[in-house]
């Protein structure tokens, strides 16, 4: 199975997937936690933040969760998917997988601006920023759509809502 959390950068989507990753691989051990960030740099670093990079970067994540699912492990990936193509081709190619949108006002985003992206985009200092100089459509066909516009400390809610959704949309998922 694949849990496949999007989201722009601020979201929350890595500290979520987190959070689902450690309820999954306390009862299911072949569970791993993919983040876009870090598939990125395992990769070889060898990809930059433009339209085409993106899109490589997401395909080598889409792959890497399919050679995952098709041994049995799960995967729990945390990533800004911005290319409708490649949720779709998740959606054909995976043997289970669970879209979730982490939506968040971007007005929320600009003032969390952990990583300084918003603000250094919006004042002309860094470009290739999604959301911001770049596009980023919201998924067409979410799984879950969680709002996270609060700061939250605690994530456990929403671990509960993406795991009672997975079981209700694959009743037979804990035989992995």
């Amino acid at each position: 199975m694949v849990f496949w959390i999007i989201g722009l950068a601020g979201a929350g989507k890595t500290t979520i997937a987190k959070a689902v990753y450690a309820e999954l691989k306390a009862k299911h051990p072949s569970t791993v936690l993919l983040d876009g960030d870090a598939i990125r740099e395992i990769m070889g670093g060898d990809l930059g933040f433009t339209l085409e990079d993106r899109r490589k970067n997401g395909w080598r994540i889409c792959r890497m969760c399919k050679y995952l699912d098709d041994q049995g492990i799960n995967v729990v990936c945390a990533t800004l998917s911005q290319f409708h193509e490649q949720q779709a081709w998740n959606r054909e190619h995976l043997n289970s997988y669970y879209e979730v949108f982490v939506d968040v006002e971007m007005e929320e985003l600009i003032r969390r601006d952990q990583k300084g992206l918003y603000s250094g985009a919006l004042a002309g200092k860094i470009t290739n920023v999604v959301g911001v100089d770049m596009p980023f459509p919201p998924p067409e066909f979410p799984d879950l759509v969680l709002k996270n516009s609060e700061s939250l400390s605690d994530f456990s809610p929403f671990v509960k809502k993406i795991l009672a959704g997975f079981e209700e949309k694959s009743p037979n998922w804990k035989n992995r």
